[in-house]
């Protein structure tokens, strides 16, 4: 997403040198979506990978719906017609047959999940799509979904700062055999330790407006980041790679996947594979991030009503 948009300046070149760097390092998931850009992440990622096909695993999502013309008005869509139409879109700016993961963005309130996922199962008959995924969809949503077709994937945010998915949807996804996709696993860079200040971040970065950012919520998150950068030094790894091991240490089926458009952050984020944490540790974890830790709502009030349908 940031090699396109919402985290201030973007470099396609360097982003480009990334993807093959991860690919050098046996990254294969790459994920991205039509809405990134807008439209315009898929091609950067078709490029990239395009002399790399068979070595990737890829996944897409729609269901988010800007305007051409004012990107910063959106909707959702799960109708039928449009679950077609987008992927049929994505395949030709990725440069693709074939989309290893599809998923939906946003789950539409106005149109059945049957409707959606129907259209999305006539996809993998049509060799358009391999598998199925939900993004930020709720419990009975998922369940609903997953008799119409198998649901193979569920993207929602889950980290040391955002832990709800603890709450019921971890153990629904392992009852279902459905793997768990963790995205923003470093809390938007929050948990790098590398943001001290609203200052650090670009005029034209999103996260200026996300509530963890902001006022007083901002210094308490930056109090418990400090808790884990210091943990980290204790171990000789970066706050990074605490943060992502630490998802990686939950379970065997869930697979954080932190964004960046730099080589130097994704070679130091790979180092978290090689991290172990011990039992101790991840109390001690516990103790400096418990669930609930984060100060302020992970979106802005508007778009939190399109969460957890």
């Amino acid at each position: 997403m940031g090699m396109s948009e919402f985290y201030g300046a973007t470099d396609d070149k360097e982003s480009v040198a990334t993807i093959h760097r991860a690919l050098e390092l046996g990254v294969t998931l790459f994920d991205t979506s039509d809405m990134y850009g807008p439209f315009i992440n898929e091609e950067l990622v078709g490029r990239a990978i395009k002399s790399n096909r068979e070595k990737v695993v890829l996944a897409t999502k729609f269901g988010i719906v800007r305007d051409p013309a004012n990107p910063g008005i959106r909707s959702i869509s799960g109708r039928p017609d449009y679950v077609k139409s987008a992927c049929e879109a994505s395949l030709r700016r990725l440069g693709v047959d074939t989309i290893d993961l599809y998923y939906v963005h946003r789950i539409d309130p106005t149109t059945p999940i049957e409707e959606t996922v129907g259209a999305m199962s006539r996809l993998v008959e049509e060799g358009k799509i391999r598998f199925l995924g939900l993004s930020e969809a709720g419990i009975p949503t998922i369940r609903r979904a997953h008799k119409t077709h198998p649901i193979s994937a569920l993207q929602t945010e889950y980290s040391l700062w955002s832990r709800d998915p603890e709450d019921d949807l971890l153990s629904v996804c392992k009852e279902l055999g459905i793997g768990f996709v963790a995205y923003s696993p470093l809390g938007r860079g929050f948990l790098t330790g590398q943001i001290k200040s609203v200052d650090d971040l670009a005029e034209n970065d999103f996260r200026r407006y996300s509530p963890r950012f902001q006022g007083e919520n901002f210094q308490k998150n930056l109090d418990m980041v400090k808790r884990v950068t210091d943990m980290a030094a204790s171990k000789g790894c970066t706050p990074s790679q605490l943060a992502l091991a630490w998802v990686l240490a939950q379970s065997e089926t869930i697979v954080p996947i932190p964004g960046t458009k730099r080589r130097t952050y994704l070679e130091d984020n790979c180092g978290a594979v090689n991290l172990t944490l011990t039992p101790q540790d991840l109390r001690h974890l516990d103790e400096v991030a418990p669930k609930g830790v984060a100060a302020g709502n992970r979106y802005p009030d508007a778009a939190m009503k399109s969460l957890n349908l």
